[in-house]
């Protein structure tokens, strides 16, 4: 059964999975490596994909969430992002040949569907003061 990946504009558990999965795949060797380190930083990272999510348009949160729920079934997840695992169960190796397959798809969706995981991801990981190091970026310049 089709699980909304949204409800009432924050993710569902399905929808936590989606991303948390998305992240660990995109943000690999950005990320604590295991244990308990990496399930905090997967929790704020998604607790700001929740606020980021409150900020779209309704139209984008319904068509966000329609994505999220394909891609929280098993159906869906081997169709759209070719990958057998479940998001949580893969490793991170399967989760970035899954997103580069999606990437570099000939099909318009595959694309879409990776952008709108690679773009959400990056928005809200990069929205944190704590990760500007990374990008050599030193923060806002006092006036």
């Amino acid at each position: 059964m089709l699980q909304p990946g949204l409800r009432e504009a924050k993710l569902s558990p399905g929808g936590r999975d989606v991303f948390a999965g998305a992240a660990r795949g995109l943000l690999d060797g950005s990320l604590p490596a295991n244990g308990e380190p990496l399930r905090r930083a997967l929790n704020d990272l998604l607790e700001r994909i929740d606020g980021l999510i409150a900020a779209l348009a309704p139209h984008a949160q319904s068509e966000l969430s329609q994505l999220l729920a394909l891609l929280a079934t098993s159906g869906g997840r081997r169709t759209l992002a070719g990958l057998a695992e479940p998001w949580a169960a893969a490793s991170v190796p399967e989760i970035q040949d899954a997103l580069q397959a999606m990437r570099v798809s000939g099909i318009t969706l595959r694309q879409q569907a990776y952008q709108a995981l690679h773009d959400i991801v990056g928005s809200a990981y990069f929205s944190d003061a704590q990760t500007w190091g990374l990008l050599g970026y030193p923060g806002p310049i006092r006036i």
